[in-house]
């Protein structure tokens, strides 16, 4: 896809990823990944004063990223983690850090890998979230669990948001200002944007997806190129995406062009008679080949046909069809969650 959306540096860490042992106030050291993992560790990056951005390599499946704002004296923690021990491995990072124990978070949206990990920092910290969101968290359970069973989450106790919001809410960590900004339906239903207007820095949650394919099934096509118009209208100069690198606000670009190509799709293989299936076997990538996660095309087009057939943005579609079809795109071989 360009320079767009080839992987940036990372900044420098402000904590070394390997090092997950050690003093910890929440218990004993989370236990190492299992043996032969090509994964690395996430790592923590400093991006302004007192901001934060935990990244997850390599920003596949269930391998979110999170963060955490601070002035010294309080702390608000973006989203948390898959797993028990990557959650776990957040609150360390967030402790050795110098930062205060966490008194606020916010998710990002309801999916299992920005919040499986919430119940780490509650009943400490106060949950919120989009109105959405706890919807979605409550009813969707154990959500992870069954695409990837095989997967160790740990002790996962769902902690939905306990202080919702429905278009915007201000909130003030300390003298940073931290708006939570509502984009309509997108990614999810439930999507939260956490603005940083002083340091012009986003946490973009998935509707940025940096190296990786976006994903909407459980979204909407135009609703998430209405939400890219909002994040161009808050000119940030920092971009810290759900999922890949930290970038800058250059990686909407590449982004709309991928979804105006799914659009295209849809719109020709729905008027063929042809299924999203059959479409996204076909399809010539071109550059958006470059994307991980690929087989998303698919699923992406099972929301663009439903909204050609006049679905509303959102509307539920069935999760076994398409991640059926997804699997068949990659080759038969379920997804992989790394996490």
């Amino acid at each position: 896809m360009g320079d767009e959306t080839a992987p940036t540096t990372p900044a420098q860490h402000s904590a070394d990823p390997a090092r997950t042992t050690g003093p910890d106030a929440d218990g004993p050291a989370p236990a190492a990944p299992p043996a032969g993992t090509a994964v690395p560790e996430p790592y923590l990056t400093e991006l302004a004063p007192g901001v934060h951005a935990f990244i997850q390599p390599d920003g596949g499946w269930c391998l979110n990223n999170a963060g955490f704002v601070t002035d010294g004296d309080a702390t608000l923690v973006v989203d948390t983690a898959a797993t028990e021990r990557r959650a776990r491995l957040l609150r360390r990072r967030i402790a050795e850090s110098g930062a205060p124990t966490p008194r606020t978070l916010v998710n990002t949206h309801h999916h299992g890998d920005h919040t499986y990990g919430n119940a780490v920092f509650a009943p400490e910290a106060t949950v919120l979230g989009h109105a959405s969101c706890r919807r979605e968290l409550l009813a969707a359970g154990h959500q992870l669990h069954a695409v990837w069973p095989e997967v160790e989450y740990g002790d996962i106790r769902l902690t939905a948001p306990e202080v919702t919001y429905t278009d915007e809410l201000t909130l003030h960590t300390g003298d940073i200002e931290v708006r939570l900004l509502h984009p309509g339906v997108a990614h999810t239903t439930g999507d939260t944007l956490v603005w940083l207007p002083r340091q012009r820095l986003v946490y973009a949650g998935d509707l940025v997806f940096h190296g990786g394919t976006p994903f909407i099934l459980m979204g909407s096509l135009t609703g998430s190129l209405r939400a890219l118009e909002l994040l161009r209208s808050l000119d940030a100069v920092t971009v810290v995406p759900g999922h890949g690198p930290v970038t800058g606000p250059e990686v909407y670009d590449g982004i709309e062009r991928y979804l105006r190509f799914v659009g295209r799709l849809a719109q020709e293989g729905r008027a063929a008679g042809r299924t999203p299936l059959e479409v996204a076997r076909e399809a010539d990538l071109g550059p958006f080949a470059e994307l991980a996660e690929s087989e998303r095309l698919v699923a992406n087009l099972h929301r663009a046909y439903a909204e050609l057939a006049g679905a509303a943005p959102g509307a539920p579609l069935d999760p076994l069809v398409a991640f059926g079809d997804m699997t068949a795109m990659n080759g038969g071989v379920p997804m992989a969650c790394h996490a």
